[in-house]
């Protein structure tokens, strides 16, 4: 079992030091739309750019071979890990099934063509996405689109929402189905399994933090902003869910003020930038940043364990989710600037 732990540990290290990094990505924002196609093949997604090019061409065809690509390596991954660490492996692997289970859900509702789905939201050509697209091409309302996933893991949190529920209600309901089950999966008294809820309850903090921020720009208060908040954080413990419920903002600086494991003038920091530029994109990326760098911290304390696997997954996703912000703002003719800023 250690063997097979040091070995795909060993293969996950091996696989990261190839992933871009930042100055390449700065340096593919500078290429023209007639190159991108080019430089994203020469970055390591060359077979899936060809598979894709008789029938798609442009962005369609960039985002269509990263989706392929990550959904395949995340397979891949899965399937080199022992029975010891591959519960570990899978709470960050399989919370993209919830991810599709989104995109189903939302392009029901918007009425999203068939083949852009199948061209480049959940590729066609991977039989990986042929269930969900069936589900898509089956349904006319987000009801019955739940309905159609009751076999999921999930489908019975789903179908216990009423009739009329909002797309809000039905993604609420996969994160909250998602943490509980990551949470309970991670119930392990290792070192390697302890760090693992530890970056699982920081993912938990940001998302209720922003959710807080974003409840009081639009005066959301009360019972409404309590029931939106996941429980199984540490900065934002369960307990204080009513106190920020009713005081937002300022209620939760008073809250994390009370926690000498934040940074809550760098935080205070972020939130000028914020009302700046009227955006929570610098909280955002600084969240981001943050369980980056957790993440690295793990990989490096326990190097043969589930960590370095899972800070490989993490920047796998994170190089795929850049390249398709670099291609789509470059062929929807955003400055340079702009690009260069949601790029880690």
């Amino acid at each position: 079992m250690r063997a097979n732990t040091a070995y795909v540990a060993a293969r996950a290290k091996s696989r990261k030091s190839n992933l871009a990094d930042k100055a390449r990505l700065r340096q593919l924002i500078r290429q023209s739309p007639d190159q991108l196609t080019v430089a994203v093949g020469d970055m390591g997604y060359r077979n899936e750019i060809d598979m894709y090019a008789g029938k798609l061409s442009g962005g369609d065809l960039v985002e269509a071979a990263l989706t392929h690509n990550l959904e395949v390596e995340l397979l891949n991954i899965l399937r080199m890990c022992n029975p010891k660490i591959k519960p570990v492996i899978s709470v960050y692997t399989l919370r993209f099934e919830y991810q599709n289970a989104k995109v189903v859900l939302r392009s029901v509702l918007n009425e999203v063509e068939i083949e852009k789905v199948k061209n480049s939201i959940l590729p066609a050509i991977n039989e990986i996405n042929t269930p969900w697209i069936s589900i898509i091409e089956e349904s006319d309302t987000l009801r019955s689109a739940a309905l159609a996933m009751k076999r999921k893991s999930f489908g019975q949190a789903l179908s216990k929402l009423p009739e009329n529920a909002s797309l809000y209600a039905y993604e609420d309901a996969l994160d909250r189905h998602y943490f509980n089950e990551a949470l309970s999966a991670l119930s392990g008294d290792d070192k390697a399994t302890k760090f693992a809820r530890k970056l699982l309850a920081l993912e938990i903090d940001h998302k209720n933090i922003l959710n807080i921020l974003e409840s009081t720009s639009v005066g959301m208060q009360g019972e409404a902003l309590s029931s939106a908040l996941l429980p199984g954080g540490r900065l934002v413990p369960t307990r204080s869910f009513s106190t920020v419920s009713i005081g937002g903002k300022d209620a939760l600086l008073d809250v994390l003020r009370g926690n000498n494991q934040f940074d809550l003038a760098e935080f205070e920091e972020k939130l000028k930038q914020c009302d700046e530029r009227r955006s929570l994109d610098p909280v955002v990326t600084w969240f981001k940043q943050r369980e980056h760098d957790f993440m690295a911290k793990m990989s490096f304390l326990h190097p043969i364990s589930a960590l370095p696997i899972i800070h490989y997954i993490a920047l796998k996703v994170e190089e795929v989710n850049d390249l398709r912000i670099i291609v789509r703002g470059l062929l929807a003719g955003l400055p340079e600037a702009v690009i260069d800023e949601h790029v880690l």
